[in-house]
């Protein structure tokens, strides 16, 4: 059984985006432990609220724009993540459609958070390391694909342990 189903059903994918065929790619480190090939459209404001995933991820842009935040694992405390028994556990309770004030108001440490943005235009590739939070703003109708395997070795694991994920 292939590690990518999307090979199978969908081999014109791997071939119209070679970097992400398991077997000749530079970005995926594990292709035995790869989850396949996941594309996204969104339309202008849809958002995916602040979260960390498992496992690396690497996105390429193929049409239109999304705005990217990026948090470092230690500013998970700054993020007020939801428990890890909650549904949406590695997610925040910041709403980041909201004003600043609203934010600091209701919690007080987002005055300290800090993050990194980056503007995915069509033919940008992007990596996201292994539990770095990341929140994602469609700014126009748009469509990307990504991958996510396996995880690396993470000289922020206490970032992550301090905040109950580890």
């Amino acid at each position: 059984i292939s590690p990518w189903p999307d090979r199978e059903g969908n081999p014109w994918l791997v071939d119209e985006l070679p970097f992400f065929n398991a077997k000749k790619s530079l970005f995926i480190k594990e292709p035995s432990e790869t989850q396949g090939i996941h594309c996204r459209f969104g339309m202008r404001s849809v958002t995916a609220e602040t979260h960390f995933d498992k496992q690396r991820n690497f996105a390429v842009q193929l049409g239109g724009l999304r705005r990217w935040l990026l948090f470092h694992p230690d500013q998970c405390d700054n993020l007020y993540l939801l428990p890890p028994s909650h549904p949406s556990g590695r997610h925040t309770s910041l709403d980041l459609s909201k004003p600043a004030s609203e934010n600091v108001a209701k919690f007080p440490k987002f005055s300290l958070l800090r993050a990194n943005e980056v503007i995915m235009q069509p033919g940008d590739a992007l990596f996201i390391p292994t539990q770095w939070f990341h929140h994602i703003i469609s700014l126009n109708l748009n469509y990307q694909c990504n991958c996510r395997s396996g995880n690396d070795y993470m000289p922020w694991r206490e970032d992550i342990d301090k905040c109950g994920f580890g």
